[in-house]
């Protein structure tokens, strides 16, 4: 795997909640690749590009057509409200640690479901669940 990822805005909330699931075994296999490295020690220092293309998540995905995704209203519509919320535009380069604490600071626990409306993972309430332990976690390390 290249030294940075790319990231369609509304794969940051993904990624963070991502628990083994997906839409087909190389997909899930591709995602947890990815996963794995962010959670990794010195996983904060991985650099992410966004892109509002198919990006390093989306390379296996049965979805995926050339650059685009045959879901693409969809997901255009999760990328324009992920990115508003998260001040992201397309060539952004941040870490992974500074995109947690974009997440942290812009995405408060139980604004998922206006959020990320109409995603078919969202029901599953992993990513809600990911989303608490991380606010959790930020506080608990400003105590620190």
């Amino acid at each position: 795997m290249s030294a940075s990822v790319t990231f369609r805005p509304h794969h940051f909330l993904c990624a963070l909640g991502f628990a083994g699931k997906g839409y087909s075994d190389d997909f899930t296999a591709n995602m947890a690749a990815i996963v794995d490295r962010l959670r990794a020690p010195g996983g904060g220092a991985v650099q992410i590009e966004v892109t509002y293309q198919a990006d390093s998540i989306c390379a296996p995905c049965p979805h995926k057509r050339g650059q685009s995704c045959e879901k693409a209203a969809k997901i255009a519509a999760l990328d324009t409200h992920h990115a508003q919320a998260l001040s992201l535009a397309d060539g952004d380069c941040l870490t992974w640690a500074d995109a947690q604490a974009r997440i942290v600071a812009h995405v408060p626990p139980g604004s998922l479901a206006q959020l990320c409306s109409g995603c078919q993972w969202l029901e599953l309430g992993l990513c809600e669940a990911a989303l608490s332990e991380l606010h959790t976690s930020h506080t608990e390390k400003g105590r620190g």
